[in-house]
């Protein structure tokens, strides 16, 4: 997918938790993030993904997981008015913006059949997080927001409780590679979405800087999620819990 995956454990449950338990862990979520990699990544030749772009493959005959994918995909492009979209303006099939959330969707089933409670779950930016680093003290995660402007600076840490999910969306770490509305600039440079799982955060995100301020608007009013958005300029566009949080 591009990108780093990385996996925390809070100290106090890596005392009472088997180091060969944590290495599963470990195991078990880079194995799932390099299964649906091999399965829908364009930019390997002989992936699922690219048979289905070469035309060598259709739908219908897809993976089970391919067609789930696609089929959620394609509510999310119902739900969101098409600011949300699995096509790319070619029309080749880009699942790229759901798969990745998917994938830490299913690495937080596997950890709590592990048995961790307590961890964070960060992959490319997307956070995910259960319990607490602290879990005496019940203390939330913390994830922080890099400044799109400067990539030294961060704009605040958004405390991770009810909403256990945070995604980050933009061209300034990927260059632009989200497909406005209309094919206009993006109005956004960046957009964080914190909700209560992580495919509705990163779905949002990304929707959010494809449809602009509207599109913002529809997903605070439809969806339980906090926002912040940053324009090219450098102005913050909050919701109320950005603003208590940074």
């Amino acid at each position: 997918m591009g990108t780093v995956v990385s996996l925390t454990v809070a100290s106090d449950t890596y005392a009472d938790t088997a180091v060969d338990e944590l290495e599963s862990a470990v195991d078990v979520v880079e194995g799932i993030f390099a299964h649906l990699d091999l399965t829908f990544s364009l930019y390997r030749s002989g992936s699922e993904a690219s048979r289905l772009a070469r035309g060598e493959l259709t739908l219908a005959s897809a993976s089970e997981t391919m067609q789930d994918l696609y089929a959620e995909a394609s509510e999310w492009r119902l739900a969101t008015d098409g600011a949300f979209t699995a096509e790319r303006p070619d029309g080749t099939l880009d699942l790229s913006g759901i798969v990745k959330a998917h994938a830490a969707r299913e690495a937080a089933l596997s950890l709590g059949a592990l048995g961790l409670r307590n961890w964070c779950l960060n992959a490319g930016g997307d956070v995910l997080v259960s319990g607490s680093p602290g879990p005496a003290t019940h203390e939330p995660w913390l994830a922080g927001i890099v400044d799109p402007l400067d990539r030294r600076a961060l704009l605040g840490a958004f405390p991770l409780q009810s909403m256990k999910a945070l995604a980050t969306s933009g061209s300034a770490e990927r260059g632009d590679h989200i497909w406005a509305v209309g094919g206009a600039k993006p109005e956004f440079v960046q957009v964080s979405v914190a909700a209560a799982d992580i495919v509705t955060a990163d779905i949002l995100a990304t929707t959010i800087v494809a449809g602009g301020t509207r599109t913002l608007d529809q997903a605070v009013e439809k969806w339980n999620v906090a926002v912040l958005a940053v324009r090219p300029d450098g102005e913050l566009l909050a919701t109320p819990e950005f603003r208590t949080a940074t």
